[in-house]
């Protein structure tokens, strides 16, 4: 698939503020781009797995991030690049913050998708429309009504209706383990940590799919282009205002002198 073409559809129907992403997970082994970007390497900081993302949206660049790069805890443990121990699994990471107690964070910790250990090493992204590999997910981040335009198009063609899952928690598990456990379109509600340390805004969500469902998206966002579902969405603005009372009292007093003949002239 040619990532520049269909990042131009994308970009053409969406107007994201921001680069939609390719995104990777590399098994053991296999290497990341030599040009892409290491967050300890190049920069010589450790970052939360979002923040990678976060900054190649807005960065526009590549970017590969592994164990040495990484500092967010359960992040590490989402993709796999570090044992989840009882500790984390007892939903001590949970309790006091999001659940109320460590028994309801281990029932938080067991819902929560993630990668098998030691399997994989590097987390890659790009801007997909300079993406250089075969991404395992596609990410856009935008305002609830881009989001809604992407919803509509991926149902344009089976109908139905979109199922999401939400813990307000850990994204990157719903973006880069449960979107292609699923293999289909998901609307992603951005987490707390991808809000601080990612620093996405109170008005963005995000929206994630398979490779393989975009034919079925672009299909279904030039279908629906065509159909009349737009963004920006139109404003339906063919209509005769009200006004206060005292604004219609000058509009009748204008039709008085009018059919008096007492205009004034100009």
């Amino acid at each position: 698939m040619d990532w520049n073409e269909v990042n131009a559809v994308l970009e053409r129907h969406i107007r994201p503020a921001t680069f939609p992403l390719a995104l990777k997970v590399l098994p053991v082994g296999e290497e990341a781009p030599e040009k892409a970007r290491r967050p300890w390497r190049d920069l010589g900081i450790r970052m939360a797995t979002c923040q990678v993302w976060n900054m190649a949206r807005r960065y526009g660049w590549t970017l590969a991030a592994g164990p040495e790069d990484l500092n967010c805890p359960p992040g590490k443990v989402v993709l796999g690049l570090a044992p989840a121990l009882p500790y984390y699994l007892e939903g001590n990471l949970c309790a006091g913050m999001y659940t109320a107690s460590a028994e309801a964070g281990a029932r938080t910790e067991a819902a929560t998708p993630r990668l098998e250990y030691g399997r994989y090493g590097t987390l890659l992204v790009s801007p997909l429309g300079r993406a250089a590999f075969e991404p395992d997910v596609i990410l856009l981040y935008g305002n609830p009504a881009q989001v809604l335009r992407l919803v509509i198009a991926a149902l344009y063609r089976q109908g139905g209706r979109l199922e999401s899952s939400f813990s307000g928690r850990l994204d990157c598990a719903d973006i880069l383990v449960g979107t292609p456990r699923r293999g289909t379109p998901q609307v992603i509600l951005p987490c707390y940590g991808d809000r601080i340390f990612g620093q996405t805004q109170d008005e963005e969500l995000a929206f994630a799919l398979p490779p393989a469902a975009l034919p079925d998206l672009l299909e279904g966002l030039e279908g629906t282009h065509r159909g009349g579902i737009r963004y920006p969405i139109p404003s339906f603005l063919r209509y005769t205002g009200q006004y206060p009372a005292t604004y219609e009292h000058l509009e009748e007093l204008w039709r008085q002198e009018e059919a008096s003949g007492d205009l004034p002239a100009e």
